[in-house]
């Protein structure tokens, strides 16, 4: 029994014994290899987890050092570009990804031929065509017994019994009508002067006879219909009092209608009367509607610097509704220099002074360099190019204050500077000088110009006309005195567009108006002092249609008037006012 005792502890040592010789040195070998492995793992990725960064393609200020969602409009971040080695100087580089979700497009320049197509898009509404108008009088005095009438919009046609009136004036003409015809014989010519008379207020021929042969004076006398259309306005209700002459309705044949479209003032030159123009309404997307220019008109708005064309529509099947918004397609009527440079206007930025490109320097990687350069006139949706062009290279189109937004995050040149960044550009406003006397009343102006801003947030059309009329009545109180022509012509230009945006009850147009506004405005508020409270120049790069627009707030957060609820949160803060 001794003996089993001792040979089970001797197997049990032996055991293990050859369990530490087996798996004691494999653990350690594991352990300094995972060890080591954890080592190597820290450093390939320890550099690229410090160095990477995640931006938002359409926000590229967004830099976070973790991938999420953007805080301004909710996309997904992108890897941001972490090296520029290989670059030269002012070039920046873009992600694949960031080109792709910004949707930067490019094209390569290339020359202008003779009959190449110069394609303006212009945008109108229906009206009726005021040529067809016509307007239902009464053609004696009297009361309106009976209107048959009941509403704007009602067909009527030639004919149609439109109303019953009494008319005093009519009763003594018929009485004489009766008497003179008992002594046509002898007063042929009394007889005939009666006749003629009662034909001056409308009546027939037939009515007249019956008058004559019955012996009998109608006292609430019918008026018929002239012309067959729709009634567009009631001008007189049942127990009106009417003279002779005024209007009882107003009836519009809407057979054809007017499409009117409002031109720039610099595209006047572009548009002539005959010129084809392809119409398309937002009610029928997939017709297209041919039609001609048939008028422009001599007067400019001076308030909107535009110009109304017009083109006359065939409506026999009541497609077209007046008010309906359209939008038109029409060929420039002058075209470019054959052999000069084109480009689309949408791959320009402005700076006031400079005209400016985005050039892609490497055909084959996403690499990009701004370029000045200088425009010559604007072809419907084009621009030629007088230098800093040559054909063949390809510049960016699509996307360009993505691009300029890039390089200024990496400190490149950019549309803000003409040398390399340093600091935080400011708003694009000029010093100017202002009379204290001024200072103190444009104060009263700037906090009705804050609730308008306030108005097209909401998107408020009525209260936006509003408040600019009033914003407008304080800058017409202010004395001019003192103001140089720079300042003076940045309050006119101000007054002008306040007065624009109360006239135009279209919100989408105010806001089009609010960007020249701005421009006007913001200028003045910067150079006076003695503010209340701390005002924010806040700007949204793809207001204006990507061009980029600003505007005065009383509140740091981004509240954009320029898409209200679309886009509450985009744009920054470039500059303040103390």
């Amino acid at each position: 029994m001794n003996k089993n005792v001792l040979y089970i502890g001797i197997a049990v040592i032996a055991g293990l014994f050859a369990g530490y010789l087996i798996f004691g040195g494999s653990t350690k070998t594991s352990t300094t290899n995972t060890v080591n492995s954890n080592i190597s793992e820290d450093h390939n990725h320890s550099g690229e987890s410090v160095a990477q960064m995640w931006t938002c393609s359409m926000h590229p200020q967004i830099l976070q050092p973790e991938p999420g969602d953007c805080p301004i409009c909710g996309m997904d971040l992108i890897p941001a570009e972490t090296s520029a080695d290989g670059l030269a100087l002012n070039e920046i580089k873009m992600t694949k990804n960031a080109m792709a979700l910004a949707n930067v497009q490019t094209i390569k320049v290339g020359t202008t031929t003779s009959d190449s197509e110069n394609i303006i898009s212009i945008s109108g509404k229906i009206k009726m065509n005021e040529e067809s108008n016509a307007i239902q009088a009464s053609y004696f005095d009297g009361r309106i017994e009976r209107l048959n009438i009941d509403y704007v919009g009602q067909e009527v046609k030639k004919g149609q019994l439109l109303a019953t009136i009494y008319a005093p004036n009519l009763v003594t003409a018929q009485q004489e009508l009766i008497t003179a015809a008992s002594l046509k014989e002898t007063q042929q010519e009394l007889y005939k002067a009666v006749r003629n008379k009662l034909q001056l207020w409308k009546l027939t021929e037939r009515q007249i006879n019956s008058i004559e042969d019955t012996g009998k004076v109608l006292e609430n006398f019918p008026i018929y219909a002239t012309v067959s259309g729709t009634v567009s306005e009631k001008l007189a209700s049942e127990g009106d009092y009417v003279k002779q002459g005024l209007p009882i309705l107003k009836v519009s044949n809407l057979n054809s209608v007017w499409a009117e479209f409002d031109v720039y003032e610099n595209q006047i030159a572009q548009f002539k009367v005959g010129q084809k123009i392809k119409i398309i309404s937002n009610a029928y997307p997939n017709k297209v509607f041919d039609a001609s220019v048939s008028f422009i008109d001599p007067v400019l708005n001076t308030r909107t610097r535009t110009v109304a064309i017009r083109a006359v529509l065939q409506n026999d099947d009541r497609l077209f509704k007046p008010g309906m918004f359209v939008s038109g397609k029409i060929e420039s009527f002058t075209t470019s220099p054959s052999g000069q440079l084109s480009i689309p206007a949408t791959a320009v930025m402005w700076t006031g002074e400079r005209s400016l490109v985005y050039i892609k320097t490497n055909p084959n990687e996403p690499v990009f360099k701004m370029r000045e350069i200088t425009l010559g006139n604007r072809n419907g949706d084009a621009f030629t190019v007088v230098s800093g062009l040559e054909n063949g290279d390809e510049i960016v189109t699509n996307g360009t204050f993505t691009v300029d937004a890039a390089a200024q995050l990496q400190g490149k040149k950019s549309m803000m500077n003409k040398d390399k960044m340093t600091t935080e550009p400011e708003a694009p406003v000029m010093k100017i000088t202002l009379p204290q006397a001024f200072q103190i009343s444009f104060k009263d102006a700037i906090d009705h110009y804050i609730d308008m801003k306030n108005a097209f947030v909401e998107g408020n059309s009525e209260q936006v006309s509003a408040l600019a009329k009033s914003t407008s009545q304080k800058l017409k109180s202010i004395t001019k005195d003192g103001l140089g022509k720079m300042e003076k012509a940045h309050l006119t230009k101000s007054i002008e567009m306040l007065d624009a945006i109360g006239d135009n009850p279209d919100l989408e147009n105010q806001r089009s108006l609010f960007v020249i506004l701005n421009e006007n405005f913001v200028p003045l508020a910067k150079n006076t002092k003695g503010l209340s409270e701390k005002l924010y120049v806040q700007k949204c790069p793809m207001a204006d249609n990507n061009k980029g627009a600003f505007w005065l707030s009383n509140q740091k957060e981004i509240r954009n008037p320029y898409y209200g609820e679309q886009m509450m949160s985009c744009g920054s803060i470039i500059d303040s006012v103390q």
